[in-house]
């Protein structure tokens, strides 16, 4: 007979999805990245995208970039559990990439548009959906006016998905209003950990 403590033996448990959607300026990126700095059992599931890396971006870590040829054959090869186009560029999850982490036990963030998310939650129904909302459409306007670096065209179009985006909210199983930052990192933390708490998927 054997001592096994039930509760170390066995493999880990797989991590969770979580799909974390915003309107370009909501503050969705300084909110994942504080409440990754706060849980390490978190990592960012890394896209794939034929978006041009920006200054100080760097292929693996922020995203896997690739040209449209490459991204267009891995579509063909099934290589992404999910994929769409996103103001002109393409943008994908790796099946491979989803797979490594979420075995390892680690709960995994996908930054997903809504598009996005619809297609991966009809392949993975038990992935949570979160929707991160500016307070206004003025207070999103006036944080993607400070970023300067929107001309008036891209600013219309950004705030015009921003209005579609947002209709969409109801879609999510989980809304947060960034208004106070920290409050809004709690909000995801505490959804976050809710997830882990529960005894089975959904």
């Amino acid at each position: 007979m054997t001592n096994r403590d039930p509760i170390r033996a066995g493999k880990p448990k797989a991590g969770s999805v979580f799909i974390v959607s915003a309107p370009s300026g909501a503050g969705k990126h300084t909110i994942l990245r504080q409440a990754m700095a706060q849980d390490p059992r978190l990592e960012y599931s890394i896209s794939a995208t034929t978006r041009p890396p920006r200054a100080g971006e760097k292929d693996g870590k922020e995203y896997y970039f690739m040209d449209r040829t490459e991204f267009m054959r891995r579509v063909e090869a099934d290589e992404f559990a999910e994929w769409a186009e996103v103001h002109g560029n393409l943008y994908g999850t790796l099946r491979a990439e989803l797979m490594r982490r979420t075995a390892s036990g680690k709960d995994v963030i996908l930054e997903l548009d809504v598009q996005g998310m619809r297609n991966f939650k009809a392949i993975r129904k038990d992935a949570v959906t979160i929707f991160i909302m500016p307070p206004s459409l003025a207070e999103l306007e006036r944080r993607l006016r400070l970023r300067g670096a929107n001309d008036e065209e891209d600013l219309a179009l950004r705030l015009c998905n921003a209005r579609a985006e947002i209709a969409a909210k109801d879609a999510f199983d989980y809304i947060i209003v960034n208004d106070k930052l920290e409050e809004a990192v709690a909000d995801l933390l505490a959804i976050i950990r809710a997830r882990r708490c529960r005894s089975r998927p959904d």
